[in-house]
């Protein structure tokens, strides 16, 4: 089998291209500013999601197109620079692979489409979708789009990852070091939901949607446990031997501080430590229901966040990153 990937050098693409090329699949990468060497001999193959023109030859030959690449929340991008990049590139990346004849698609949206859980233990494929922010925004545009790919015969498959952690990860691994070096105080009490999945089960459930994923299929692809915030920021701190202090931080003045931070680091054109995106996490409940992704494509993920968050530290240590 032949894969395109794009988005390859992120945390999720870089496990992915490393499992696919245990399997022996046959692998091109799109590369757009970063380079990626690791595992050696990948095809790598110059392009840009946002220009189409870019991406004509790069899919002759391909079985499956895995699409990554996007703009993340914490890009220094304006409502414009977002839409070009998660709606407009997803769509001139799903053009491309139709005029090529490309057999399944496989497309990574966001459990941040879905805005704020409420009412319910865990969210399934089929509640409404209230996108918070830009970025949520642009990938609720770019799945819609995915969707009327495969209402017109396109097999596109979509994967709404929980939230995602494991070696490597430095999104994670900020939280982890403020928590280790005992630099981190929760915001509000952490009731907030989420179902973090470990990247080793993230990818199995990637493959098997690729393999068994119905034509404009959404899956949720979660870890085994429903956790708050709480439980996970205690378990991070107990792999680390370490605490988190019982007291918390009130809502109101650290939003207006992250405002604050935006404004003034987005003049420096630099990314703020702290913004109202990284906040959600903390505030907004993303919990993902995976029923349906176990009876359609048999996903059962395996690592729970004790073994998880032990793994990744202990990883993260090795490579003295703490």
């Amino acid at each position: 089998m032949k894969a395109l990937i794009t988005g390859a050098t992120g945390f999720i693409g870089r496990h992915l291209v490393r499992e696919l090329d245990r399997r022996g699949w046959d692998l091109r990468i799109l590369i757009h500013n970063q380079s990626l060497d690791d595992p050696p001999g990948l095809e790598l193959v110059q392009g840009d999601i946002t220009d189409p023109a870019s991406l004509e030859d790069t899919m002759s030959g391909v079985d499956v197109v895995f699409h990554l690449a996007a703009a993340l929340g914490a890009s220094l991008l304006g409502p414009g620079g977002f839409a070009r990049v998660n709606a407009q590139g997803t769509g001139n990346m799903l053009d491309a692979a139709h005029k090529a004849g490309v057999g399944t698609f496989v497309h990574f949206s966001s459990a941040g489409v879905l805005g704020h859980v409420e009412k319910q233990a865990a969210a399934t494929e089929d509640l409404p979708c209230r996108p918070l922010d830009h970025y949520d925004r642009t990938k609720l545009e770019g799945e819609r789009l995915a969707l009327g790919k495969a209402d017109s015969g396109q097999r596109v498959v979509i994967v709404r990852p929980g939230w995602v952690y494991g070696p490597g990860d430095r999104r994670t691994f900020k939280l982890i070091r403020a928590i280790a070096k005992k630099k981190f105080v929760l915001v509000t009490r952490g009731k907030a939901l989420q179902t973090p999945v470990y990247i080793d089960d993230l990818i199995r459930g990637v493959l098997q949607a690729a393999d068994q994923g119905a034509p404009g299929g959404v899956y949720h692809l979660a870890g085994p446990e429903l956790l708050t915030v709480r439980e996970i920021v205690d378990t991070i701190a107990d792999a680390a031997g370490t605490r988190v202090p019982c007291w918390t931080l009130p809502l109101f003045p650290v939003k207006v501080a992250a405002w604050k931070l935006e404004v003034l680091y987005r003049l420096l054109g630099r990314e703020a430590p702290l913004t109202r995106g990284k906040l959600a996490f903390f505030i907004h409940p993303k919990p993902l229901s995976s029923d349906k992704a176990r009876k359609e494509l048999g996903y059962s993920p395996l690592v729970d966040f004790q073994t998880g968050a032990t793994r990744s530290i202990a990883w993260y240590g090795s490579q003295g990153w703490l």
